[in-house]
């Protein structure tokens, strides 16, 4: 069983940043995958980036360039850095990780981008 709590969540204005953090009850180096999702209001869960057990890092196209995907080994966490956020960027966001058996899920953090 792997717990994740993601934190860094918040109002912000339109071109601004925000880093979510997601700590992991294991490990983080002992994970298979980890990734970002997030899912806003009458959408689905959408992924956003992955990083892989050899900082293997993929995006998908609507925040490459201004989404980066980390782990901070001194804290135990993978990290989002957000910058040049949009008004469609408000969702919650979720972390994901695996292990070679299981995929678990954070209990999201909200993001609200408006001026």
């Amino acid at each position: 069983q792997v717990h994740l709590v993601e934190s860094g969540g918040g109002l912000v204005q339109p071109g601004g940043s925000l880093r979510l953090s997601c700590a992991a009850s294991t490990s983080i180096f002992s994970l298979r995958t980890m990734a970002w999702y997030r899912q806003a209001p009458g959408k689905a869960r959408e992924w956003l980036a992955q990083i892989t057990a050899d900082d293997y890092t993929t995006y998908t196209a609507s925040v490459k360039g201004r989404f980066t995907i980390s782990k901070d080994g001194a804290k135990n966490t993978i990290d989002l850095q957000m910058y040049s956020l949009k008004p469609e960027d408000t969702a919650v966001y979720y972390c994901w990780a695996s292990t070679p058996s299981m995929g678990y899920w954070g209990q999201g953090t909200q993001v609200t981008v408006s001026s």
